[in-house]
């Protein structure tokens, strides 16, 4: 075997070892928001396919954000479009970051890992949904936060 064979057949182990680790994952998607601000108008879309069979599911919202973030909290909006019935569902997170000694509740050094969970869908065969994120700030646009994430897991 020569070199690239090689490599090939260990990137492709390592890829279904990962792949086997959490098969509860559905979907997961970040989107990159401007460091210098997400702007409150800005609405981040996720975009999951029509589902192969019925499943229940819970939905995590992720954020990366840096020391950039000038607040201990951030309040999202989201909207759930699921198709073909269109049903639509909307949600408010308050998500908490820091302590009251400021002190992040998140994973990380400079860039901080949080996750929190939005809600549970049931979505049957061959129902596909959007979903879309914005920011409900009284600052237009804030500042710091890197990537906004989706997570479908099925529910056990």
């Amino acid at each position: 075997m020569n070199k690239r064979n090689i490599f090939l057949s260990i990137t492709v182990a390592v890829a279904m070892a990962f792949a086997s680790c959490n098969r509860s994952t559905i979907y997961s998607q970040y989107l990159h928001t401007p460091l210098s601000g997400w702007e409150k108008n800005d609405t981040l879309t996720f975009s999951i396919p029509r589902m192969q069979t019925d499943m229940e599911l819970k939905a995590i919202i992720g954020l990366r954000i840096t020391d950039a973030y000038p607040f201990k909290t951030v309040c999202l909006i989201v909207d759930k479009a699921i198709s073909p019935d269109n049903i639509i569902d909307s949600d408010t997170i308050n998500c908490s970051l820091f302590d009251n000694d400021g002190m992040s509740k998140g994973r990380g050094v400079s860039c901080y890992q949080f996750n929190y969970h939005v809600s549970n869908m049931h979505l049957m065969k061959g129902d596909s949904v959007a979903i879309h994120i914005r920011h409900n700030m009284k600052r237009e646009i804030l500042p710091g936060i890197s990537d906004v994430g989706i997570t479908l897991e099925e529910k056990q």
